[in-house]
């Protein structure tokens, strides 16, 4: 018998994330993030496998992800003109981590990214911006081109790391919140997407409008 209601939907999960100064790095690799900073994989919850892992840092300055993606047989492919569509991930933020509102504020952020696609020769690693759908108040997005990405395509997969600047994520100011005696929370979902592998979220389905709703996001407390 088909489950009513997926087992995630039954919790609210806080997650943490470690804090690495010198972010990002110069050269090839923006993170270079060890284990360490794997964020739990809740994809057994519902039953399925992940095709993905995702870890995630942070600084004053700002928060960086990667993913690693393994187990495909054909490079991945993605365009910039349809950023949602595979291959990729896409990202929403909330600063203020307001679980209790069902349309996105103006501290509510949507981000894609994946590892090729752009550029003048297509082949290029990407990141944009998006508003979301049915907010209730907008938000500024960041200006085409100025998401920090970079990406390492594989033999089986990709490995894909991104960092969103302080000044892209409107109301994250970690240092304000420490001098505060406050922690800082902030929400969270991702959606990993493969032509190939499927997709893998957070935690619900696409069956739940987690693209566009706040409530169904969980929680990165930065540590």
């Amino acid at each position: 018998m088909p489950e009513v209601v997926p087992h995630p939907f039954l919790f609210r999960f806080s997650l943490p994330v470690r804090r690495s100064d010198g972010l990002p790095k110069r050269g090839k690799r923006l993170l270079d993030l060890s284990a360490d900073f794997a964020l739990p994989d809740l994809s057994e919850l519902r039953g399925v496998r992940p095709i993905g892992e995702v870890r995630a840092a942070w600084n004053d300055e700002g928060l960086g992800f990667s993913v690693l993606v393994r187990g495909k047989k054909h490079p991945p492919a993605a365009e910039e003109r349809t950023p949602t569509m595979p291959d990729g991930i896409q990202l929403w933020i909330d600063t203020r981590n307001t679980q209790t509102i069902h349309r996105a504020n103006r501290y509510c952020h949507h981000f894609c990214f994946a590892p090729t696609g752009g550029g003048r020769d297509g082949e290029q690693p990407f990141g944009i911006q998006l508003p979301i759908a049915q907010a209730r108040e907008t938000t500024t997005l960041a200006a085409n081109g100025s998401l920090l990405v970079n990406a390492e395509i594989l033999s089986d997969g990709y490995r894909l790391e991104a960092w969103l600047r302080r000044d892209q994520l409107q109301g994250f100011d970690p240092a304000a919140n420490r001098e505060a005696g406050t922690p800082t929370k902030l929400g969270f979902f991702f959606e990993i997407r493969d032509s190939e592998l499927g997709d893998q979220t957070l935690t619900v389905d696409a069956s739940f409008p987690f693209a566009n709703d706040p409530s169904l996001w969980s929680t990165l407390e930065l540590t």
